[in-house]
């Protein structure tokens, strides 16, 4: 019989919280950079170095890869001979304690995310907690926790779909990928689970994931099981799709893709599917009663040196006198490099304008969007010295459903975020002659680097989802959909399908 403590277990899932805040798994980070070294879409190639030196530089600085810090998943493995020395709480007590001190931690706060009342209020827990956690009794004297922080944007692209026995699962998963669009932060990974019912295959899905990264050794192997064949079947085909890194078309749209499968009803055939994107962000340990787990550093050595190259053919933007007639002579694809002040703003923020919009008040003192960007984002707070704390690009189409109002209304002239827009946006976009232009989702610490003054300026009790005005110095970003309404978005996998197409048949 093993005692553990429950001060160990906490302190335990608080120290792998804070520790995959700033580390990517250092397979995620091989197989990013040989993707970097085989992708020829300038895009995309530009996205993956922008995502690698970010991972380095937050893994220096530690701090956030994203300012989404997640919605925390674990996975609990209890031996049968195991106790807990007081044991006067639940495993999803110490669970929910590790996350309040791990998101609270001063020197690395991470945002709070999570909302109680889902259907309702939807009100700000502020400390992250609850977690989402199985708990599975097994054989043996120690605990095995597999945890993992993930993000709204790629939770938000899970698919599932109740398949007749006969049908395949392969044309499925081709024919939803394109579906999900790039709010996933592709290159990441897809974990499949199949079978037993359909709660069954969501927790076998997101369970895959936990799994390393070993595509490149599974293809090396001679013979392969059922699900290691659909691996390999589907990450080829997946990457044959062109999608790239952010959808912008390429060689790599997936890293791997893990599949999970449990016995099902004979007339049933359960699948599910959940990315996991370019932020990755898990770790496992175990406790044998001797202590805490230890998570070792990582050495500067496991990453590729890389530095971000802007090109010749960059565009400086001075955002302070920035009129539409500058805007009408920038095209898709083409790369920025903004300065200035900005407006930022998400959801909620985009609500309570719209709403005011309707009803023919003023907006807040302050929020002036004539000429104006806006940027959607809910930065982490600040610490020490820093302005802002990581500061990347949410997904941009939950913005869809504002974005006329705003652009017939604000005299605003342009967004940054992340992903593609929807067709009646990118029209909305066109007709009032305006732009949507990306920024890299994963990459969350480099660009709050080149944020130097920050402010709320409007709806100060939103935390995260506050207006802030920022002053930017060279904010790399990408023109996704020009006033012409071409949207990179849609040429970018057309045009890398084709190429991949004529690459891979003879």
């Amino acid at each position: 019989m093993v005692a553990i403590a429950e001060e160990d277990f906490i302190s335990s899932i608080t120290q792998a919280l804070q520790f995959i805040s700033y580390y990517h798994p250092k397979d995620f980070i091989d197989a990013l950079y040989q993707a970097y070294q085989k992708e020829e879409s300038p895009a995309a190639k530009d996205a993956m170095a922008q995502i690698l030196m970010n991972s380095k530089m937050s893994a220096q600085g530690r701090r956030p890869l994203c300012q989404d810090t997640g919605i925390v998943t674990c996975f609990v493995k209890v031996g049968m001979r195991v106790r807990w020395k007081t044991g006067l709480q639940t495993i999803q007590d110490m669970v929910d304690e590790g996350v309040r001190r791990a998101y609270s931690d001063p020197d690395n706060p991470l945002r709070a995310s999570i909302v109680n009342d889902p259907a309702g209020t939807r009100k700000n827990t502020g400390d992250n907690a609850p977690a989402v956690v199985h708990v599975e009794m097994v054989q043996g004297e120690g605990v095995e926790v597999m945890i993992a922080a993930k993000g709204g944007g790629s939770e938000n692209k899970s698919k599932m779909v109740m398949l007749n026995p006969s049908d395949d699962i392969v044309e499925w998963v081709l024919n939803t990928v394109p579906k999900m669009g790039a709010g996933w932060c592709p290159p990441g990974m897809l974990g499949i689970g199949i079978g037993g019912t359909v709660e069954k295959a969501a927790v076998l899905a997101k369970e895959a994931l936990m799994e390393p990264i070993d595509i490149q050794t599974l293809q090396n192997k001679t013979t392969h099981t059922t699900e290691e064949a659909l691996r390999l079947e589907l990450y080829h085909k997946v990457n044959q799709l062109g999608i790239g890194a952010q959808g912008l078309g390429g060689l790599t749209t997936v890293l791997d893709v893990k599949v999970k499968s449990a016995p099902t009803h004979a007339a049933s055939k359960p699948v599910v599917m959940i990315p996991n994107c370019a932020a990755t962000r898990h770790i496992h340990f175990k406790l044998d009663g001797t202590g805490a787990a230890y998570f070792e550093p990582m050495s500067a050595d496991a990453w590729p040196e890389i530095e971000w190259e802007t090109g010749e053919q960059v565009r400086r933007v001075n955002l302070d006198t920035l009129t539409k007639q500058d805007i009408a002579t920038w095209k898709a694809g083409e790369t920025l490099l903004l300065s200035g002040t900005l407006l930022t703003g998400r959801d909620a923020a985009h609500k309570r304008i719209t709403q005011a919009l309707e009803q023919n008040q003023p907006l807040p003192a302050g929020v002036d969007f004539k000429n104006k960007m806006i940027y959607y984002v809910g930065p982490v707070d600040a610490v020490r010295d820093e302005v802002v704390g990581p500061a990347g690009p949410t997904t941009s189409t939950r913005m869809d459903k504002f974005t006329e109002p705003m652009l017939a209304k604000t005299g605003l002239i342009g967004m940054i975020g992340k992903a593609e827009r929807g067709q009646q946006t990118v029209e909305s976009i066109k007709k009032h002659g305006c732009v949507y232009l990306m920024a890299v989702g994963g990459a969350a610490y480099l660009v709050s680097k080149a944020i130097k003054k920050a402010k709320v300026v409007a709806f100060a009790e939103l935390g995260m989802e506050a207006i802030y005005e920022f002053e930017v110095q060279d904010m790399p970003v990408t023109v996704a959909v020009d006033v012409q309404g071409n949207n990179v978005h849609e040429t970018g996998p057309q045009i890398w399908r084709v190429k991949i197409e004529n690459f891979v048949q003879p």
